[in-house]
């Protein structure tokens, strides 16, 4: 956000303009992912999704609570993505897993895919990117009714001790889980990878 911030202040006072400032560089990335690696990197994307959501926000206008409900708006659009990619082939926490564990090295990167294929590695991913999605969207709402029930002040003081405490618990709950699912997996994982790369020399040896 400091290219937000940046634009604000020397260029802008719009919120538009800002906006529009900030989402170069993540955009650029982006598309320079896609170019390269014909993937798109999703911490880029994640910081596109609060952005847009922020900009959503700004169409709502500046009530000291509308400001307050922008403060936690990505939290619920991330959370409704999170829930939203369970529809897909692969949900999203699969994506942000692997930009995490296996973005640097080649190997890494074709384990991490190859792992796809066993079911507890399903699982988890599912059962990770739900529980995100739950908290996240969990946490908007609460953070709705703090801002329309209670003082300006003591959503000021309460709001950021709910979304760093359920962050932190949810972050630590998922080391913790995808930790043992990792540990239980690896072996499996590598008698996949063996396996294939014996059909692909039995390929070869075919041509």
């Amino acid at each position: 956000m400091l290219l937000y911030r940046l634009s604000k202040r020397f260029i802008s006072p719009s919120e538009f303009t800002a906006l529009a400032i900030a989402t170069t560089f993540p955009l650029g990335r982006s598309v320079f992912e896609l170019a390269k690696r014909r993937k798109l990197d999703p911490i880029s994307l994640i910081v596109l999704l609060a952005i847009a959501a922020n900009a959503i926000a700004v169409l709502f206008g500046g009530s000291p609570r509308l400001l307050l409900v922008r403060e936690s708006l990505f939290t619920g659009a991330f959370g409704v993505a999170c829930l939203g990619s369970l529809l897909l082939p692969r949900p999203l926490m699969f994506y942000i897993g692997a930009h995490f564990l296996a973005s640097g090295d080649s190997l890494k990167r074709r384990r991490y895919r190859i792992s796809w294929a066993l079911p507890e590695v399903r699982f988890t991913s599912r059962l990770i990117t739900s529980v995100w999605g739950v908290v996240f969207v969990g946490e908007f709402a609460i953070h709705l009714v703090f801002i329309f029930r209670l003082p300006v002040a003591w959503v000021l003081v309460l709001s950021p001790v709910l979304l760093g405490g359920l962050t932190v618990v949810t972050i630590v709950w998922t080391f913790f889980c995808a930790k043992r699912a990792r540990e239980r997996a690896l072996p499996k994982v590598d008698a996949l990878m063996v396996e294939q790369r014996m059909r692909e020399q039995q390929d070869n040896d075919a041509r």
